[in-house]
């Protein structure tokens, strides 16, 4: 049994870089390929062993909830039609009664405040969250790869990648100390710096192990960058009673909060589906070509 059991994930933004689609259905529901986003992160989440999955939601995210509930008619009248395959396909969305719990975020103030919200149903333990935007391709999922290093090096824990140094106002980035492999011992954290001041080019992605003290520091927390309360700040004020470590997943991340990353994340879904790979590489190559001959 993994000693991480609880994850929280928060939902509660507006998706406003994919309106006018989010204006009735919230981002998370957006299918990529065939499942929607929520479901790849909860099936990471599952990989690694957590048993319970906290919500943090608001106002319109209704569906959220009602996907992980069952269908009671829809899996009757696919039994009526036989139709098996259709039946399988839903099995995925089965959560075990009581694993899941919704917290609603009535006045969003940024990740730090939603993380926040959850104390009550995380308690006093180890916990992961996971940000639904950040969906990873990986052989293992990086949340498990995460679970199996933070059981020999105990702390605070973030995904990290490297990133061009241009981009690094866009991240949260590492000030590491030390390495060892795929671990960066942390000696800070800086939110969104500029290429110019930025003290590494390790940035930190949307997976976080959290020793439950970041809930006190939370509760202390002042706004931070944007105004907002900062996890990465609640973190840092951490950083000599609990330790931080960055663990550089063995993966490939896309950004599916923005559409370029949602689109790119979907074509490499669906390449790595065998019904589906032979007849997108055709189309591809079709629409593509045109493209080369003018280049």
């Amino acid at each position: 049994m993994t000693h991480i059991r609880k994850a929280v994930f928060p939902v509660a933004g507006m998706g406003t870089r994919f309106l006018p689609a989010t204006k009735s259905i919230p981002k998370e529901m957006l299918p990529l390929v065939d499942r929607p986003l929520i479901q790849y992160a909860v099936d990471e989440a599952r990989a690694a062993g957590i048993e319970e999955f906290i919500f943090v939601t608001a106002a319109g995210k209704g569906a959220l909830e009602d996907y992980f509930d069952t269908a009671a008619a829809l899996e009757q009248r696919l039994t009526d039609a036989g139709k098996t395959d259709a039946l399988e396909a839903l099995e995925r969305t089965r959560m075990p009664e009581g694993a899941l719990a919704f917290v609603r975020q009535n006045n969003p103030k940024g990740l730090g405040h939603a993380v926040r919200l959850a104390q009550r149903l995380v308690g006093d333990e180890p916990f992961a969250v996971l940000l639904p935007d950040d969906v990873i391709r990986a052989p293992q999922g990086a949340l498990s790869q995460m679970v199996a290093a933070h059981a020999e090096n105990r702390g605070h824990m973030v995904a990290t990648m490297e990133v061009p140094r241009a981009k690094t106002s866009s991240y949260g980035i590492l000030d590491v100390s030390r390495q060892n492999g795929r671990l960066s011992f942390a000696k800070g954290m800086v939110e969104k710096p500029q290429p110019d001041q930025a003290p590494s080019t390790n940035a930190i992605i949307g997976r976080y192990i959290l020793e439950p003290s970041i809930f006190g520091r939370l509760a202390n927390l002042g706004p931070g960058a944007g105004g907002e309360l900062q996890l990465t700040d609640a973190i840092n004020a951490d950083l000599k009673e609990v330790g931080v470590m960055g663990f550089q997943f063995e993966g490939e991340r896309f950004d599916c909060g923005s559409v370029q990353g949602f689109v790119q994340a979907t074509a490499a879904f669906a390449l790595d589906r065998a019904d589906l790979h032979a007849e997108l590489v055709a189309f591809l190559r079709t629409r593509t070509a045109p493209l080369r001959q003018v280049a």
